[in-house]
């Protein structure tokens, strides 16, 4: 038995956020990669991060994270796990990730997700909360099932599992199809968050797509913050125009130092929105205060008062923003 919901319905937005009762992810990266001629897939960076990176961010409100696969660095701590045999398969691999968690609600996760952000993984949880059913997962474009994109309960799982082990003798070789025509699914469609890289043209296709105007500044910001590990949600826009106006008001150089200078500042403050928000709103009167003594400065006797530089409407300047057109 199955049900649709499709993106926005009740129980799936955003605002469900995380599991409130903690949820484990198992995210599964050991496959042969053979339609990349057998290249480390989950090792493959894009938009300047590896693949696997990128899913782990993802995930990053799980209680607790395994990887199924050959241990490597990554940007955030994760419990790793090997299948027995390894490269025995999907159904292997979630069995022994399955084993090292202990939540009611797993997130199941392929490492080959370039598009895959949080708030999609709290719409999974959020509608395995409200649907009462065994599992949701998102479907492509094609309507196609991605079980790798999805949350379970994750007793039902482990039931499952065991039964098909018991029937076959082993789980090794055996499709995900045996497992999910198991269990009771809500299905989401989302095109974007469903988007797997199997082919160097999708890798090349992602990478287009990250450098897209609309893209490119929240996916470097994503980018720069998990390099630096830093877990802050600040206003970016402010920042920006903070950045214009001290470029416009002062001088083009101004604007990258002022915003290194009201970083660092928030971080002598303790850190936290809060204090970027404060130290911002301090440079922002400033820079006004200096375009206003310039336009006073350079208007001449009996020229008409014309208003401070500082107020003209932030459409009528250039924008100096690194994704600007």
């Amino acid at each position: 038995m199955t049900a649709y919901e499709p993106p926005g319905a009740p129980g799936t937005g955003p605002a469900q956020g995380a599991d409130p009762a903690g949820y484990d992810a198992v995210v599964l990266a050991g496959g042969a990669s053979r339609r990349l001629g057998g290249t480390d897939k989950p090792g493959v960076r894009v938009g300047g991060r590896a693949l696997l990176d990128r899913v782990l961010a993802a995930c990053g409100g799980a209680r607790s994270t395994v990887v199924v696969a050959a241990p490597r660095p990554t940007a955030r701590p994760v419990t790793w796990a090997r299948e027995d045999p390894p490269g025995g398969g999907p159904l292997a691999a979630l069995d022994a990730g399955l084993r090292h968690t202990t939540a009611e609600h797993v997130v199941v996760l392929s490492a080959d997700l370039p598009f895959l952000q949080e708030p999609t993984v709290g719409r999974l949880l959020g509608a395995l909360r409200s649907s009462g059913r065994d599992g949701v997962l998102l479907t492509d474009p094609g309507g196609r099932d991605q079980p790798l994109v999805a949350a379970y309960r994750a007793p039902r799982l482990r039931e499952e599992l065991a039964l098909l082990a018991g029937r076959h003798g082993a789980l090794a070789g055996l499709p995900l199809r045996r497992l999910t025509a198991e269990l009771d699914l809500t299905r989401i469609s989302d095109p974007v968050a469903s988007f797997d890289c199997d082919t160097w043209d999708d890798i090349a296709t992602a990478r287009a797509r990250i450098r897209e105007h609309g893209h490119v500044l929240d996916e470097w910001i994503s980018a720069v913050k998990d390099e630096l590990g830093i877990d802050l949600d600040v206003d970016t826009r402010g920042l920006l125009d903070l950045a214009r106006d001290a470029a416009h008001g002062v001088a083009r150089p101004a604007a990258p130092l002022t915003t290194f200078l009201v970083g660092y500042a928030a971080a002598q403050a303790g850190g936290g929105p809060e204090a970027v928000e404060e130290a911002a709103r301090k440079a922002v009167a400033l820079a006004a205060r200096w375009a206003q003594e310039s336009a006073s400065e350079a208007q001449q006797p009996g020229d008409e008062p014309q208003p401070p530089q500082g107020d003209v409407a932030p459409d009528a300047t250039p924008d100096t923003r690194p994704d600007a057109g």
